[in-house]
């Protein structure tokens, strides 16, 4: 039970750290946007046209970046949830036990 809110809190940290990262790459550049779930699009919209690497290759490295440390954050927060669920049956494990 102790490893697992060790775990646990390790987890957020790295959240927490993730989410920084986001944050930075997102006031980089403003058309990034401020949400920290969505990730920028880079596949092509209806109606709209997409930067492409040759257009602007900073952006583009910019929004890969940011759409990779989303793809962490992600891991990290359903990974949460699976060894929060491990904490919870090991919290009524306990106390069915009594």
């Amino acid at each position: 039970m102790t490893t697992t809110i060790f775990a646990l809190m390790i987890l957020y940290l790295i959240y927490k750290w993730t989410v920084s990262w986001i944050e930075y790459y997102s006031n980089l550049d403003k058309r990034l946007g401020k949400s920290i779930w969505r990730y920028s699009y880079d596949y092509h919209v209806i109606g709209k046209r997409d930067v492409a690497l040759y257009d602007d290759k900073q952006f583009v490295i910019l929004r890969r970046k940011r759409n990779r440390a989303v793809t962490i954050m992600y891991l990290i927060f359903f990974l949460s949830f699976v060894i929060f669920m491990s904490f919870l049956n090991q919290v009524l494990l306990r106390i069915l036990n009594i």
